[in-house]
């Protein structure tokens, strides 16, 4: 299970397309699909109808131009959901930006903090 968030948080959204942005969400998505095998244990985790966590999923599919998530068949097994490679590498990608990002702001980051402090 994730921890709580740590403050000051940026929240980085990446426009890489028209009309297709990936950010915390989605990441959290594909890192929730990896851990439960599942789109909708991910999406109850993260307290997100089952219908959005898939529209969000076809939405990444196709905007990738790959998929990021395969689905496997219902049956004795019930089904479940993986992450391709191309998922795999997307949110870790992400995941990394992120970190660098705070890292490269960390001083601005401590100012706003300091002010918010004493607001």
């Amino acid at each position: 299970m994730r921890s709580s968030p740590v403050f000051p948080q940026i929240h980085l959204r990446i426009n890489l397309a028209p009309g297709f942005a990936f950010g915390p969400g989605k990441a959290e998505l594909l890192e929730r699909i990896a851990d439960t095998g599942s789109i909708s244990a991910a999406a109850r985790q993260m307290r997100m109808s089952y219908k959005r966590a898939w529209h969000l999923v076809d939405d990444m599919n196709r905007s990738f131009g790959q998929p990021v998530v395969e689905t496997i068949a219902g049956g004795a097994r019930g089904g479940g959901a993986n992450l391709t490679e191309c998922g795999k590498r997307a949110a870790k990608a992400y995941r990394s930006l992120q970190n660098k990002v705070r890292v490269s702001a960390a001083r601005e980051l401590a100012t706003l903090t300091k002010y918010a402090a004493h607001s």
